[in-house]
């Protein structure tokens, strides 16, 4: 992100006075799908694209902001009950409220901010936005004493209650938490998280955008949500002595036991998430020991079990996972919900463009435009820039 351009904007849509910039990324989810609400672990990092606001508090009551990318201005008091109409800003009110919930003595402010994210690339934008406002409000309105934790936890009540999106505490804990050159595990029952090194050397992270979205919202994601249910019920009637609150508390030999009381379809949903947890755990042992082969591989099962057993790849995603394997990348899987979207993929540097070359040539033969593609580098979370 530009500071200059940034700050440029801010100055021309204000009092001409400059305040202080903050910048929160967006981030990618190595490995690790459908298993947060399966009580299991994802393995995100922060990236070095993502939201830079300026801030500065005005004396007023009032919150001034301007979206600089959609040349956007909106108006709120404090303590407007209702909140602006516009959907970016509601971000910013959202997150104001949930402020004062945390007792906060939130005061009028002025704001313009920019982002880099990709959008519709699945790398949270939003989550990266919140957690840049709730930065710049525990810094200047709470002396910095709001922990990381209950920030990502203000951008997920922003979105639950403001925006109307019911999502999980992934991405906001990404942003807020990522330190460069690691990536995170976090348990998404018990929100405890270990940093693990990411530093491969003579390879690239990058996501090539599919720029299809079939639909994922309602009846195909409550469908795999239901499934999992399903065999947590079976297993609990037939485990009588154990509890099982989500697959999470489920090993292989108990799944097979069951497997006559449950569809074939939710069997083979629950056999996916099983194997996905395993599938994080071997990936946070080979990054220890720089084994980035056995990562791709991980990579690629995860790719495999999405498409085949939980059935939320597509033809457009299976495609460019094909083509990954075909160029010899070393891991290449769906990234985020499914249906649509992007593969993250790690390369090694010499054939990196050779394959993007082939990715983008074929793709567009196939489908009738060429996907986007976006290197990513694992960068630091929320911060004060200056």
């Amino acid at each position: 992100m530009d500071i200059e351009f940034v700050r440029s904007r801010f100055i021309k849509h204000f009092d001409g006075k400059t305040g202080n910039i903050y910048f929160s990324p967006g981030r990618i989810n190595l490995i690790g799908e459908h298993t947060d609400y399966n009580g299991g672990f994802v393995f995100p990092g922060a990236v070095d694209k993502g939201i830079m606001a300026e801030v500065r508090p005005n004396g007023t009551d009032t919150v001034m902001c301007y979206s600089i990318d959609l040349k956007d201005r909106v108006e709120f008091k404090v303590a407007d009950p209702e909140g602006p109409r516009a959907t970016w800003a509601r971000f910013i009110y959202g997150m104001v409220q949930e402020f004062k919930e945390l007792g906060v003595d939130v005061k009028g402010f002025n704001i313009a901010f920019a982002g880099d994210v990709p959008l519709g690339a699945g790398m949270s934008s939003s989550a990266a936005m919140e957690s840049c406002f709730g930065c710049a409000l525990n810094d200047l309105f709470a002396d910095n004493k709001i922990s990381k934790w209950d920030i990502a936890l203000a951008g997920q009540a922003t979105e639950h209650k403001y925006i109307g999106v019911n999502c999980g505490i992934m991405d906001q804990f990404a942003s807020v938490f990522g330190q460069k050159g690691k990536l995170m595990r976090l348990d998404c029952r018990s929100r405890e998280f270990e940093y693990f090194p990411f530093n491969p050397q003579g390879y690239k992270l990058v996501l090539v955008n599919s720029k299809v979205k079939h639909e994922l919202a309602g009846s195909p994601y409550n469908d795999r949500r239901k499934s999992c249910e399903n065999v947590v019920v079976a297993l609990s009637k037939h485990f009588t002595n154990k509890k099982f609150e989500t697959l999470r508390d489920a090993n292989w030999e108990e799944l097979e036991v069951i497997k006559g009381n449950v569809s074939a379809e939710d069997y083979q949903r629950a056999h996916f998430v099983l194997g996905e947890k395993d599938r994080v755990l071997a990936v946070c042992d080979a990054l220890i020991a720089g084994d980035y082969e056995t990562v791709g591989k991980k990579m690629y099962e995860t790719h495999q079990g999405l498409s085949k057993e939980y059935e939320v790849s597509c033809e457009e995603l299976d495609f460019l996972n094909e083509v990954a394997k075909d160029n010899g990348v070393t891991g290449s899987r769906i990234m985020g919900g499914g249906f649509g979207g992007c593969t993250i993929n790690l390369i090694k540097d010499e054939i990196y463009d050779k394959f993007i070359t082939d990715a983008m040539q074929r793709f567009e033969a196939k489908y009738g435009h060429a996907p986007e593609v976006y290197p990513v580098i694992i960068s630091d979370g929320s911060h004060k820039v200056c």
